[in-house]
């Protein structure tokens, strides 16, 4: 099925990761610079496109307006080391991933686009440890990025604790995701990862935060983009209508 939007790619030779990074831009068919749009920035931006077929979806909601004017903005990865070096937060560099999206990505967004420049209008959203990623920053710059979509994400003590010494984050509207089959994960840095478990922790810390959120298990829900694809109209519409 062609896209009804356009796809626009924008390069950012960035002076916090030393590196030429693309961002996927992907703007609704109705397009207009007369009207604001929200924005949701993916990492893995390429699995979001094709795995997470975001574009016809996308289509669809604006279709349909079940959701407010989104553009969706994929950023990816170079191999999976690359990804856990920039995602993760004992990654080597995920501080400079963090300025590389805050002060470079965020910027030139609301420089070329119509944005609100406000918070509340932008949203992160990632799978996996793209989703604690998305996390992680919402809650470090909870001004900047007021929504967030995190499916399935790689949550450990790390995480727990910032999550847990977070404050300020009231404002915050969250969507998580976790299936209640992803008991024995494998990723890139050890084999049979429980990832329900601390899941279930992270929902009881964000549980206390005071903020918007809606949390869902998923049965039978794998480790998997058939089960976040599947999910994907629902996460949307829930954080993306006012």
């Amino acid at each position: 099925m062609a896209r009804k939007g356009k796809m626009l790619e924008r390069e950012i030779n960035s002076s916090y990761l030393g590196e030429t990074m693309t961002l996927k831009i992907y703007l609704p068919e109705a397009f207009s610079p007369l009207y604001k749009y929200h924005i949701c920035i993916m990492q893995d931006g390429n699995d979001y496109y094709q795995l997470g077929r975001v574009a016809t979806v996308s289509d669809q909601l604006h279709d349909e307006a079940e959701i407010e004017n989104t553009i969706f903005v994929g950023i990816h990865y170079k191999d999976r080391y690359d990804r856990l070096n920039k995602y993760h937060p004992s990654g080597e560099q995920y501080e400079s991933y963090c300025h590389f999206t805050m002060k470079e990505v965020v910027p030139l967004l609301d420089d070329f686009l119509p944005t609100y420049h406000m918070g509340g209008a932008r949203g992160l959203m990632g799978d996996s440890l793209a989703g604690t990623f998305a996390l992680l920053l919402a809650i470090k710059y909870p001004n900047t990025f007021g929504k967030v979509i995190i499916q399935s994400p790689l949550v450990d003590d790390i995480v727990l604790s910032l999550v847990d010494k977070a404050t300020n984050i009231q404002a915050l509207d969250i969507y998580h995701t976790i299936g209640l089959a992803e008991t024995s994960v494998q990723t890139t840095k050890e084999p049979d990862v429980d990832f329900l478990t601390p899941n279930r922790k992270l929902k009881e810390l964000l549980d206390q935060k005071g903020l918007t959120y809606h949390y869902k298990e998923i049965p039978d829900g794998e480790h998997t983009w058939k089960y976040w694809q599947q999910d994907m109209k629902h996460a949307l519409k829930t954080i993306f209508t006012d």
